[in-house]
């Protein structure tokens, strides 16, 4: 009577729909949930890479055109970076340097080098910014930490 009874339930209970449609969406609704999260944290990683490389591209178009005779310092350059890509001074560096002739090294000053020397000019551009995705804090991962650097040869 026993195994009947158990059968018959089995049988039922396999049988019956009611209530599968949210047994499903209990199932796949986290997988999407988290795939969505994950679409929008890698585009928004991916789209601060582009307007840091972006801010990098603008601050050598200023160099150059300041090679070509317009007056522009490096702080001013500095600025205008920080500015329209709203971080702080920290995160932004530019400096000049110089190769004396064909030497290795460079040095800090144009008057380091000697007065007959060929004396090449250079820019460099350093952009630095974190972004802290949401999973971090679930404890997955790390924070994404950016480091983009633009040398050009201005002279």
């Amino acid at each position: 009577m026993m195994t009947m009874f158990s059968t018959r339930l089995i049988r039922a209970l396999f049988g019956n729909e009611r209530g599968s449609m949210v047994i499903e969406t209990a199932i796949v609704a986290p997988v999407l949930l988290t795939l969505a999260l994950g679409t929008f944290e890698a585009g928004t990683i991916i789209s601060r890479q582009h307007e840091l490389q972006t801010a990098a591209s603008e601050g050598e178009i200023i160099a150059l055109a300041a090679a070509q005779g317009a007056v522009t310092e490096t702080t001013t350059i500095e600025a205008i970076i920080e500015k329209s890509m709203n971080l702080g001074e920290d995160q932004v560096t530019v400096t000049r340097f110089f190769r004396c002739n064909a030497n290795e090294t460079t040095v800090a000053l144009r008057t380091d080098c000697g007065t007959d020397d060929v004396v090449s000019s250079y820019f460099n551009l350093t952009i630095k910014d974190r972004y802290d995705p949401s999973w971090t804090g679930f404890g997955i991962g790390k924070a994404i930490d950016y480091n983009v650097e633009r040398t050009v040869q201005l002279s």
